[in-house]
């Protein structure tokens, strides 16, 4: 019989260096916007094109997971996330005058690793053998969010210590680190996974459609309220709440990522109740919100930006635990169905955040507001954005209140028809 925990433990060493990707870009806004004047709104673009061609990669296996060697996949994507993070460090440097497109390219190609990831992780996790699955896939994720407390205090103190013009031997000490998943995987054995489409088959009846499409909307707003606040809290701390950058990244975005690991942790160890753990995150997540983008006091704003982390923590995997609770054995298309959902919700929040940042800041209301509040019209459109964005967690508590009345009526049914 294989011995599996080498494959496990490399799966988790995937995931939390697949952290770079996320949380390291966002780290460095302040130093691109400074160093080559690139704007909030095009910042906003590279996330945007992070998370969508993360979408790509899903809607692509999706389709074709059936045609493609998952296994050959798994062991080969760190590599690509190096590649990437290789070319994002080095073409701004040796070409700044071309500083954004090289951005650009070494985001897409690190976004389809990423994209990868997230597809094929969770259902390698969830075929490898296990006394407890649900621990498993929960401290999966909590790894990520690990890996963002990591990121965030290396690159604080790397910064520091070398200042923000050495940006790019950061980014090329965590372009190294993925090698580290792929020998893990090169000698690891891995499991069999369903390439059917049978979420697709068995999604044909319209009882697991409409739980689908239920579970879809829930992890897309999900990763709105997660990642707006994960990919802006840095440059919210240093640009609105006027934190400096160092104390900002290790207060801010560190304790977002600690909170988000210790409760994804805590679910694995102590969690029962998803409905009410997920409706308890959306709602706790839209009060973050709006306390960041209403109130002025720095105490409470700072307090709610790191909160956030907790509230949102459970709304991506909770969902995947919702789907595999609910709904059983629908194969790889199915994660990758979900994993498009989070990543379309991860790509529209941050980039809207941008687009309202850079609207309301340059309007004639938002000087007008920010001269009366005493504040820069910076931070005024900062907090108009977190305003907005409240939006999203708001409609998610809508969308799992809906889901927990369905899926109660489906296990009524079947519990008739089982009778």
């Amino acid at each position: 019989m294989k011995n599996f925990k080498r494959t496990k433990f490399a799966c988790f060493s995937a995931y939390f260096t697949m952290s770079s990707v996320f949380c390291l870009p966002p780290l460095l806004f302040v130093t691109f916007r400074n160093t080559f004047g690139i704007s909030y709104t095009l910042l906003g673009t590279l996330i945007l094109v992070n998370f969508c061609t993360q979408l790509a990669v899903d809607l692509f296996f999706t389709a074709f997971s059936h045609k493609l060697n998952h296994n050959v996949i798994v062991k080969t994507m760190p590599l690509v996330t190096t590649l990437g993070l290789l070319l994002y460090a080095l073409i701004p440097t040796f070409f700044p005058n071309i500083a954004y497109l090289g951005l650009l390219i070494g985001t897409v190609i690190f976004s389809v690793s990423a994209g990868l990831s997230e597809v094929l992780l969770s259902p390698t996790i969830a075929a490898l053998p296990s006394d407890n699955p649900q621990r498993d896939m929960s401290t999966l994720h909590s790894l990520y969010a690990f890996g963002v407390f990591f990121v965030a205090t290396v690159s604080t103190g790397f910064l520091k210590i070398f200042g923000t013009e050495n940006w790019m031997w950061l980014v090329i000490l965590f372009a190294l680190l993925p090698i580290v998943a792929a020998v893990l995987f090169a000698i690891s054995p891995m499991p069999e996974m369903s390439a059917d489409h049978s979420a697709i088959k068995e999604g044909r009846s319209r009882t697991n459609t409409t739980g689908i499409i239920l579970c879809v909307a829930c992890i897309f707003f999900g990763a709105c309220a997660e990642n707006a606040m994960s990919n802006w809290i840095s440059s919210f701390m240093e640009n609105s709440l006027k934190i400096d950058k160092a104390l900002g990244d290790i207060l801010g975005l560190a304790l977002f990522a600690i909170l988000l690991g210790l409760v994804r942790i805590l679910y694995a160890k102590f969690g029962k109740n998803i409905f009410k753990t997920l409706l308890i995150g959306m709602i706790g997540a839209t009060c973050c919100y709006l306390v960041v983008g209403l109130f002025t006091n720095t105490i409470p704003v700072f307090i709610a930006c790191v909160l956030t982390g907790a509230f949102t923590a459970m709304l991506w995997p909770g969902t995947l635990i919702m789907m595999e609770e609910k709904m059983p054995k629908l194969g790889v298309s199915a994660y990758a169905l979900m994993a498009a959902g989070g990543d379309l919700g991860a790509s529209i929040a941050p980039q809207l955040l941008g687009i309202v940042t850079d609207t309301v800041s340059t309007s004639s209301l938002g000087i007008t507001i920010a001269t009366k509040l005493s504040l820069t019209a910076e931070q005024i459109g900062l907090k108009a954005g977190m305003l907005v964005t409240a939006i999203f967690p708001l409609l998610g508590a809508i969308v799992v209140i809906i889901a927990m009345r369905y899926f109660k009526k489906q296990d009524a049914k079947n519990n008739l028809l089982n009778d």
